[in-house]
């Protein structure tokens, strides 16, 4: 039996994917208000750019990683790419945290490096300040010399963050509404995500504005293109249907003529003739392929330049080496072959032509309808806060 059906076997697509295959089903297509443009500035002006982190980056609630990245309790892993020293703990009782990696005392970083560590404990290397995995401080070292200092008043700085449907989020506002993220957690508990396997992770670095990766995975009409010696065949004639989850948005493309007599409420069934996507806000990406699960974490730095973290989830961990070579090419195609080389790529030749100023907005067809809403997105988080 295929893993994917082994995985998914007795799940149920939610409401939503059920609607959207359903769709596809009956040869709907989501709605287009013909061409459309959006401004070229909004790529390449470093003033908009600051405007989007304060709006988005700065408040809104944001993937960090998938659960996999910390499957089992006392686990810790430092997280740098978002420009904050952040910290990502599962303590003893199961339950995620995101604290500032700093430590209380003299403001040391508290965890070196990059890798998942599996500790109780967390001890500065300075003073050996040692808190635990859900940030209270456990000991110091000459407690006396700290007169009238209490521990409970002195554990590790925690932010917003909260853990649903096999993803970590997080949110440097305090006052972050994770509704949203809550009502997603649904659909990605139908893919089974929590139970996932983390084969691979690997984070590129893009010359290109973010909008222009999340533009690549908002549209169809590049994929048989761009993707025609990779991925592209099997999109081939594919129809497409979309929604929105809040500001976040979901999409799928099924095969129309291979979708009579399968039972579209089977989940396993369901993923081995449509293929869903989902574009959540601010940035990042999930794509269910139809025997493993891809979570893209973009992170900006610049209004020309992104940091990409890419997961390959898989149903368990492999258990032969035969099954090893089977998830390695998947992940050689999926990250090496369609991302980095075709996507990002694709992200860096458009900030490269958009930055000379030739032209000064970019036309959308028909089949680029969600790049139009999601920039719409954008610009209302914009509006927000001011």
């Amino acid at each position: 039996m295929n893993p994917v059906d082994t995985e998914n076997r007795g799940r149920r697509p939610t409401d939503g994917q059920l609607a959207l295959a359903e769709k596809i089903a009956q040869g709907e297509t989501r709605a287009s208000e013909g061409i459309t443009h959006v401004p070229a500035s909004v790529y390449t002006d470093p003033a908009y750019f600051e405007r989007e982190k304060a709006a988005l980056f700065d408040k809104l609630p944001q993937v960090l990683a998938p659960s996999a990245l910390l499957p089992e309790p006392n686990m810790a892993v430092p997280h740098d790419a978002t420009g904050r020293p952040l910290l990502l703990t599962r303590d003893a009782d199961g339950q995620v945290h995101v604290f500032l990696n700093v430590c209380r005392h003299r403001g040391t970083r508290l965890v070196e490096g990059e890798d998942v560590q599996c500790a109780k404990r967390l001890v500065c290397p300075y003073h050996a300040w040692t808190y635990r995995l859900d940030g209270k401080l456990l000991a110091l070292p000459r407690p006396e010399t700290f007169p009238g200092m209490e521990k409970s008043d002195m554990p590790l700085i925690e932010l917003p963050s909260r853990e649903t449907g096999g993803l970590i989020w997080f949110s440097p506002d305090e006052n972050a509404d994770f509704s949203d993220a809550e009502t997603l957690g649904d659909d990605f508990a139908a893919f089974g995500m929590a139970d996932h396997f983390l084969f691979r992770r690997k984070t590129h670095e893009v010359a290109g504005n973010w909008k222009l990766i999340m533009d690549a995975f908002l549209e169809s009409y590049h994929v048989t293109r761009l993707h025609a010696n990779t991925i592209g065949p099997f999109f081939k004639d594919g129809i497409t249907s979309g929604d929105q989850v809040g500001p976040h948005q979901r999409s799928a493309v099924g095969r129309r003529e291979e979708m009579d007599e399968v039972d579209l409420t089977d989940m396993a069934a369901l993923r081995r003739v449509v293929t869903y996507a989902y574009q959540l806000l601010p940035a990042t990406i999930i794509i269910p392929s139809p025997d493993y699960i891809n979570v893209m974490v973009l992170m900006p730095h610049a209004h020309d330049r992104t940091l990409v973290e890419d997961f390959m989830l898989i149903p368990e961990a492999p258990a032969t080496d035969k099954a090893r070579d089977h998830w390695e090419r998947s992940w050689a195609l999926l990250d090496g072959g369609v991302f980095a080389s075709e996507d990002f790529r694709a992200a860096e030749l458009g900030q490269q032509g958009l930055s000379t100023g030739a032209i000064p907005e970019l036309t959308l067809g028909m089949l680029e309808g969600g790049i139009r809403r999601f920039h719409e997105t954008v610009e209302e988080a914009l509006r927000a806060v001011n």
